[in-house]
């Protein structure tokens, strides 16, 4: 099965195709058509004339079709859902969480528009009516990766649609085939050409040809720091802004007062959830000294409790990551030279098909090891201790990157020092709790801007001030 690219409502192919493949089995299960700069140019170029049409609709008339869209999903969720689990490696649970985080944000997002209100200034001489009008900024790029393809999707396409912004959706490549037949539902709801584009191919081409184009006024991305800097050097044709969901780093602290079942529960299970393949997954747990074996112990039974995707048995489901690359770099993580520290279960690659890491903890990680010190995206878990002398604080913030941090405490003053010192986008503080409706992402190096929430939609708009003279 070859996947084409969706440009101003039509299937395109490409000269050359991208395998993609089942990370439970390793086995290739499709391709997509790789876009070049050109198809990226026509897409750019469909949505800036769908700002003549879908841009002048009013909100009412996108919410007819956006509701339209929503129910379209609905009838199609088993399908779709489906095909997330053949190109990702999935469990039946994470997968429909994915799908249904698309349904939400379209939905979410097209009644906020309702109360994205203006407001009027006061005039110190009383000369003037003063007041803020807001408008679509136009047409939006989105890079969106593959880890959660209809969730990121969701963060991108649904502020999109609601502001009537015409867009361009780069497709990861890895993972394509639940995002087309996305792109074919909005082809059957009747949006008019060019409101949506999907293309999909290698970053190295559709990066620079997103950025170079004079043609989209907001540039969005989730990704990797490194892909956030390459889309930023190459943009410098026009002014564009920015909302960038980058790399993490994110640190753990495990207080000696912390409920400790309940925070072994939560950070085993959101380091495992999607094989770890989670932006804001733990990559640094730092567990009080006191209570730093009763931790380890807990970890390993109940990291140990997992049983492989498809597997019979009791326990929950561990998911592959996402490619044979990545099996390999989680491999190298697991070397004693990657870490300092002590496997203290899993370290190797699973017998069996498919790119499956077994369950791992690693104790007494050097703090500045390459396993500390990079974004993870496996089901790695590095703990190290710490003591009352040391500024933990201090220590967490000790990173380039600023995503998501998480405190285990029932010290009131401490949790408020948590949120004073910390420097991260996202701190949760005895649970890790994410929803549409509240804010994510980065300081520093994890990026700008936000997804999800109604400060997102900011981003959507531009801002006039309007003064008529009395």
């Amino acid at each position: 099965m070859k996947i084409l690219n969706y440009i101003a409502g039509e299937w395109v192919d490409c000269a050359d195709a991208i395998e993609v493949h089942n990370p439970v089995t390793g086995q290739q299960i499709a391709t997509v058509a790789s876009a070049t700069e050109l198809e990226v140019n026509l897409a750019l170029e469909s949505a800036q004339a769908a700002t003549l049409t879908y841009g002048e609709f009013s909100i009412n008339k996108r919410k007819e079709l956006i509701d339209r869209l929503i129910s379209l999903l609905k009838k199609n969720e088993s399908e779709i859902v489906s095909l997330l689990i053949k190109e990702t490696g999935k469990t039946v649970e994470i997968a429909s969480y994915d799908f249904n985080m698309l349904i939400d944000c379209l939905g979410y997002y097209i009644e906020e528009v309702k109360r994205h209100y203006g407001e009027t200034i006061p005039d110190y001489d009383g000369g003037h009516l003063n007041f803020l009008s807001y408008q679509s900024v136009g047409v939006v790029g989105a890079i969106l990766t593959w880890n959660f393809p209809l969730l990121n999707l969701g963060y991108k396409l649904a502020p999109a649609l609601a502001s009537g912004c015409p867009s361009v959706m780069s497709i990861s490549a890895r993972t394509p085939m639940a995002s087309m037949r996305v792109a074919e539902l909005i082809q059957e709801v009747g949006f008019p050409k060019g409101t949506v584009n999907f293309v999909s191919g290698r970053g190295r081409t559709i990066i620079p040809a997103l950025a170079k184009n004079q043609i989209p006024r907001l540039l969005t991305m989730i990704g990797s720091t490194l892909a956030g800097k390459k889309l930023i050097e190459h943009s410098s044709t026009s002014v564009k802004r920015f909302s960038l969901e980058l790399g993490g780093d994110a640190p753990v602290l495990v207080f000696d007062d912390a409920e400790l079942d309940t925070a072994v529960a939560d950070i085993v299970g959101l380091k495992l959830a999607n094989a770890g393949q989670i932006c804001v997954a733990p990559n640094r747990v730092f567990v009080h000294a006191s209570i730093y074996e009763s931790f380890l112990e807990k970890a390993k039974v109940l990291m140990e409790s997992y049983r492989y995707l498809g597997e019979t048995g009791e326990g929950p489901e561990l998911s592959p990551v996402c490619t044979e690359s990545s099996i390999e770099k989680m491999v190298n993580f697991c070397r004693p030279d990657s870490h300092g520290g002590t496997v203290v279960t899993g370290g190797k690659r699973a017998d069996r098909a498919g790119y499956f890491l077994e369950p791992t903890l690693i104790k007494d990680v050097d703090r500045n090891s390459k396993l500390t010190c990079e974004e993870i995206f496996g089901p790695i878990l590095p703990v190290m201790p710490f003591s009352d002398e040391e500024d933990i604080f201090a220590i967490a913030n000790d990173t380039a990157y600023g995503l998501s941090a998480y405190v285990y405490t029932q010290n009131l003053n401490r949790a408020l020092e948590a949120e004073k010192r910390l420097l991260f986008g996202n701190i949760l503080i005895n649970e890790a709790h994410y929803s549409v409706q509240l804010p994510h992402g980065g300081l520093k190096q994890s990026g700008s801007g936000k997804d999800v929430s109604r400060i997102a939609l900011d981003d959507y708009y531009d801002i006039k001030r309007i003064s008529i003279k009395r």
